[in-house]
C-alpha cells in the first residue's frame, strides 16, 4: 500500500489542514461511520505530559509534539486519532522545578484503561494503538494493555513511544543524548511547530551524565537544569525535517498495523 504523496505540504501547514481524523473534531455520527460502515477501527491514542523542560521549553513539549505527529500520520492515512492525554506519570522530575504535573503510575493506568473502554464498548473501536511522547508513561501504558488484553481478548492493542517508532527515529530523540530531556530534537522539532514555546535565550545545554551507569536516576540527581542535550544547536529547519521523517515512518507503522492479520494457530 504506497503511502501518499505530499509534495508541497509543509510541517507547519500540517497545523492549518483540518483535522478530519481527530476525533474531537469529528461528529458522532462521523466517527461511527469511519468505523461501521468504512471499517477503518483502529484508533490511534497519544499520551504526553506535562512537566519542566528548562528553562527553554514549555511544559507541554511532549503532549505537543506527540499530537502533531500522530495528527499528521493519522491525517495522510484516515486512521482516527483519539484526544491526547496531556498528563502522564513525571514523578521522576519531583518538585523540584515547577511546572511539572503529574498522574501516580496506577492512575494514569485507571485513566487509559477507562478511556480505552469507551472507545471499545461506544464506537467499536478493536485495535488501540498507545502512543506516547514521554518515557516514563510505559510502565503505566504496558500495565493499561495488560487489563485491557483481559477484559477484551478479541481487541489488540500495541504501544510506542515517539522514539520507539524506527530506529530513525531513535536515532533523532537521541542526536546528543542516550538519556535525552529538553534537548536538541525536542527543542528543534518544537521550534518547527511551537516556537511560542521556545525560548532559545534560556536554552542551555547539559551533558547526559547517565551513560554507562547501571543504576535508573530521578532528574534532580543528574542534571542541576532540567536539561540532558544540547538544545542551543536547535533550529526551525532541523526540527521540520526531524518530524517529517518521524511522521512518515509513523505512516508506515499504521500501515502495517492495519493490515495485519490475527495469528493462525496450527
Amino acid at each position: 500500500m504506497p503511502l501518499l504523496p505530499m509534495s508541497g505540504i509543509s510541517i507547519s501547514s500540517l497545523c492549518e489542514l483540518p483535522a478530519m481524523s481527530a476525533w474531537e473534531r469529528s461528529t458522532s455520527r462521523q466517527i461511527g461511520e469511519r468505523v461501521a460502515t468504512n471499517g477503518r477501527s483502529l484508533a490511534v491514542f497519544p499520551i504526553g505530559a506535562t512537566e519542566q523542560h528548562g528553562a527553554h521549553l514549555a511544559t507541554g513539549t511532549d503532549t505537543f509534539l506527540v499530537e502533531h505527529i500522530c495528527r499528521a500520520a493519522c491525517q495522510r492515512r484516515g486512521i482516527l486519532k483519539l484526544p491526547a492525554l496531556p498528563f502522564g506519570c513525571s514523578y521522576g522530575h519531583t518538585e523540584k522545578w515547577p511546572g511539572t504535573l503529574s498522574l501516580s503510575p496506577t492512575l494514569l493506568t485507571g485513566v487509559l484503561c477507562e478511556i480505552s473502554r469507551w472507545a471499545i464498548n461506544g464506537t467499536g473501536v478493536d485495535r488501540l494503538f498507545f502512543i506516547s511522547g514521554h518515557a516514563t508513561n510505559g510502565p503505566s501504558i504496558e500495565s493499561a494493555i495488560l487489563q485491557l488484553r483481559y477484559e477484551y481478548p478479541r481487541v489488540r492493542f500495541a504501544y510506542r513511544g515517539l522514539w520507539e517508532i524506527s530506529a530513525k527515529a531513535r536515532g533523532i530523540y537521541a542526536i546528543d543524548a542516550p538519556d535525552m530531556h529538553a534537548n536538541l530534537a525536542e527543542t528543534a522539532m518544537m521550534l518547527a511547530i511551537e516556537p511560542a514555546g521556545v525560548d532559545m535565550k534560556n536554552a542551555h545545554d547539559f551533558a547526559d551524565l547517565t551513560i554507562g551507569k547501571f543504576w535508573r536516576y530521578a532528574m534532580p540527581a543528574v542534571t542541576p537544569n532540567g536539561v540532558v542535550g544540547r538544545p542551543s544547536e536547535a533550529s526551525a529547519s532541523a526540527g521540520e525535517a526531524m518530524l517529517e521523517e518521524m511522521i512518515q515512518d509513523l505512516e508506515k507503522l499504521l500501515v502495517e498495523a492495519e493490515a495485519e492479520s490475527w495469528p493462525t494457530l496450527p
